[in-house]
Formats: structure tokens, sequence, C-alpha cells
């Protein structure tokens, strides 16, 4: 083989890797979008899984209740959530269970009532006006829950997340509102966070960054 033949098959051979490595890069981009989307869409459906859970559990609750002790439950979970709604969206949202009886087992359902223009909107908490009001409906159900339930159980309020859809400017309203609930029930917050002004509401705020693999905590002034 001549000098000319072998760089000819030697440019021939660069050329094939080099579509090869272009190839391979883009579908490696492809690759780490489509476990971006994948992660991202897991957080999602745990998020959803987990309001779930909540709401069953509250219909749990007013499902096995006597009469007397489901309507007092009843007023009580709604006052609540009703509370949190306008205390972070304002005065025209409310809560309202709706308890019909099937056979001889009662059915809770639970509904947003909000106000536009003079007419009264009813619907489904993951339907009415995005995830905040979901969160927000999820976390007020959630103490309801804790403060409801007899024997009442002790201990701190453990949040993951809270409001992580509620809108920017409704963070502020919310750390007063998880201020309130704190003082209002005597119960000690601890939460997970990203929203750095969420975590500037607590007495104590401590930042986990990673570096080198290994996680660092460090004080939030």
């Amino acid at each position: 083989m001549t000098v000319e033949n072998e760089q000819e098959h030697y440019n021939q051979l660069k050329e094939t890797y080099e579509r090869a490595l272009t190839k391979w890069n883009r579908l490696d981009e492809r690759r780490n979008l489509l476990v971006e989307q994948i992660s991202a869409k897991k957080a999602e459906l745990d998020s959803y899984f987990k309001t779930i859970d909540t709401y069953e559990k509250a219909r749990l609750l007013l499902q096995q209740s006597a009469e007397y002790a489901r309507e007092q439950a009843k007023q009580q979970i709604e006052t609540l959530v009703t509370n949190a709604l306008q205390y972070i969206f304002g005065p025209l949202f409310s809560f309202q269970i709706e308890i019909d009886e099937h056979g001889t087992r009662p059915i809770a359902e639970f509904y947003v009532v909000s106000e536009y223009e003079g007419i009264k909107v009813k619907t489904k908490p993951q339907d009415a006006r995005g995830g905040g009001v979901v969160d927000i409906v999820t976390l007020a159900l959630r103490v309801a829950l804790i403060e409801t339930i007899h024997p009442k159980r002790e201990g701190p309020l453990l949040l993951d997340e809270p409001g992580k859809h509620v809108s920017g400017e409704y963070v502020h309203a919310l750390f007063e509102f998880l201020k309130s609930l704190s003082t209002m029930f005597n119960r000690q917050i601890i939460m997970i966070t990203h929203n750095y002004h969420l975590a500037q509401s607590g007495d104590l705020a401590y930042e986990v960054s990673m570096k080198d693999g290994i996680s660092e905590v460090s004080n939030v002034d």
C-alpha cells in the first residue's frame, strides 16, 4: 500500500470515527435529557400520590366517624383549610366538604369554592387554579388530620417542600401562615425546601450542599 493510499485510508477512518463520535454525543445528550425528564416526572408522581394519600385519610376519618363526631370533624377541617386558603390567596376562597350517603356508607368529597366577578365556582382541589391551591389544601388537610385525630399525636410537624407550586407572590403569605400554625397548635415545624425566601421564615435554617460527592451543612443567616 502506497503512502497516498495509507493516508486516504486513515482519512476515511478518521471521518468514520468523527461521525460516530458526533452521533454518540447527540444520543448521549438525548439520553441525559430523557433521564432528567424521567426524574422530574417521578418527583411529580410522588407528589401526586402523597396528595391522594392525604385526601384518602381525610375521607376515611369522616366516613368512619359517628354522625355527630363526623359533623364536628367536618367543620374543623373546613374551617382550617378555608383559613389557610384565605390567608394565602385572599378572602374569595373557601373549602367545602360534601358528605353523601351511598347505601350505609357515607362518601366525602372535597371542593374549593372561589369567587370571580361575583360568580362562585366550585371545583375539586386538583382543578382549582393550578398546583398552588392543591399544595395549600393538602398542607392544611395534613395539619387538620393531625389535630383532629384522637388520641392527639404529639411531636413536630415535618414538611417536605411545602408549597413548591405556590407562586412567588404568595410565598410571604405562606411562611406567615406556617408561623401562625406553629403558634396556634404549639408545634415545632421542621421543613425541607429549595425556596430561599421560605427558608428565611425559620428560627434556624441550614443549607445542605454537595461538594466532591460529600454533603456539607452550613448555617443560613
